[in-house]
């Protein structure tokens, strides 16, 4: 049987990184946990991140056009879980800044994009993200989601 539910399972088997897009609009920094991000090309470098229609973070990147990618070390869990929601008590969470957008740190890589494209798809918009600055940590194992649980 095809529904949301079996679909949602299905996806679950892929086992993906975990990343926090962040972005900032009016001078305040959002973030928002995802797994809906993949590289498209290495000439010119582009990556795509793929936002709910109903996420908070749609209208700030729409806003702001520009967005990071903070791919999650295996130590960061936590910071996932605030970014999406899972935990509700206050917390702070120190921000460096990389090409003037903030970027968490720990992360393994931090990715910084301009939007130079979006295409509405379903429920979802992809923004398609040239990449203007990026940082790798030569070290550390990445955060994995599967089968709806971290590992």
């Amino acid at each position: 049987m095809m529904d949301e539910r079996t679909f949602r399972k299905a996806m679950g088997k892929f086992a993906t990184g975990v990343t926090v897009i962040t972005t900032e609009a009016e001078g305040v920094i959002h973030g928002m946990t995802a797994n809906a991000f993949m590289s498209v090309s290495l000439s010119p470098m582009l990556v795509v991140v793929s936002i709910g229609g109903r996420a908070q973070m749609l209208s700030k990147i729409k806003q702001s056009q520009k967005f990071a990618v903070n791919i999650l070390a295996a130590d960061q869990q936590e910071l996932s879980m605030i970014f999406a929601g899972q935990i509700k008590d206050k917390r702070d969470v120190e921000f460096s800044r990389l090409a003037d957008l903030p970027v968490i740190d720990g992360a393994l890589a931090q990715v910084v994009c301009e939007v130079v494209n979006e295409h509405v798809e379903g429920d979802h918009t992809l923004f398609i993200g040239k990449v203007i600055d990026l940082f790798v940590q030569e070290e550390g194992e990445p955060l994995l989601y599967v089968n709806g649980q971290y590992r």
